[in-house]
């Protein structure tokens, strides 16, 4: 067989897409949606397979998005990873740094003609989350403000795209991506920590940022289409999901306790995204999305999720 199909090399190709990360951003476009439920009955969003077409193409186009971005991330970091992770992918030399190019082209490609299936916003979101990945993984991501805040941006906007489905709900929501944004940019100011060490101080901002995401998930139930009792359970879970890790992490920044706060942060995400749809869809949808965590965790004992 051509070397170039062989199994070694496809399997090396879905270590770089990052499997058990793109479940979570699936997540994402659940918790968008769950927002179309909670606003009107009258809305096109009933279970007909039709009117479900919309959320299935949304969820192909955040496969493409996350897998591309996570790619070009391998893709940018190829010369530092041959020094601090040689067992990645590119610097093992299981995968080819032009390979990975073209992959992760074709998926971001990908993600943005299915996202325009669905409406012109759906893709100009989809474009803007494509284009913010890019400017991360090749800039911003070593910037101790701007990259954090933009890591933070496409985890917002891939919300935004699940609220798209129905295109003019995405103006009176836009504030939802708020969330996310200060949810990815704590986990990614922790994460500066991974292979050295980390600094207290700035574990202090990453639990300030953290609180501030339980603050903000808790004061939606100003709104009168989301149902608070809904959502203690799961804020419960999250809490004891990632506040532990946090703050062992914060408390002794080892490369080892910031790598597993990070991982757990991360995996979590599916958490933040099942609080946000229990509150605008119901309680049984929030257990719907919260499905994918075990999905996702057991995706990451097999690949890499930092």
């Amino acid at each position: 067989m051509n070397a170039t199909l062989s199994f070694p090399r496809i399997w090396a190709y879905l270590q770089l897409m990052r499997p058990a990360n793109i479940v979570t951003a699936w997540a994402d476009i659940l918790a968008g949606f769950a927002v179309l439920i909670s606003v009107s009955p009258d809305l096109p969003i009933s279970a007909s397979s039709s009117n479900l077409m919309p959320l299935a193409w949304l969820l192909l186009a955040t496969t493409g998005l996350y897998g591309g971005g996570i790619i070009f991330n391998d893709v940018f970091d190829a010369e530092i990873d041959s020094i601090e992770r040689p067992e990645r992918p590119i610097p093992s030399g299981r995968a080819s740094r032009m390979g990975a190019s073209i992959l992760g082209s074709l998926l971001l490609s990908a993600g943005i003609l299915a996202a325009s299936q669905v409406s012109w916003l759906s893709a100009v979101l989809a474009f803007g989350i494509a284009a913010a990945a890019i400017v991360y993984d090749a800039y911003s991501k070593h910037h101790p403000i701007f990259g954090p805040i933009n890591m933070g941006v496409c985890r917002g906007g891939n919300l935004l795209l699940g609220v798209s489905a129905v295109s003019p709900m995405v103006p009176n929501y836009w504030f939802l991506a708020l969330i996310p944004v200060i949810y990815i940019a704590a986990i990614t100011t922790l994460s500066r920590g991974e292979v050295h060490g980390g600094k207290t101080s700035t574990g202090i901002i990453t639990l300030v940022l953290i609180s501030t995401v339980f603050a903000a998930l808790l004061s939606l139930g100003l709104l009168k289409n989301y149902h608070l009792l809904a959502v203690l359970p799961f804020v419960v879970l999250l809490a004891a999901r990632v506040l532990l890790p946090f703050i062992k992490a914060v408390s002794e920044p080892t490369p080892q306790n910031i790598r597993t706060a990070v991982r757990a942060g991360v995996l979590s995400l599916i958490v933040l995204d099942a609080t946000v749809a229990a509150g605008f869809a119901s309680l049984p949808y929030g257990l719907l999305v919260l499905i994918l965590l075990p999905i996702s965790m057991a995706l990451s004992q097999i690949f890499a999720v930092t």
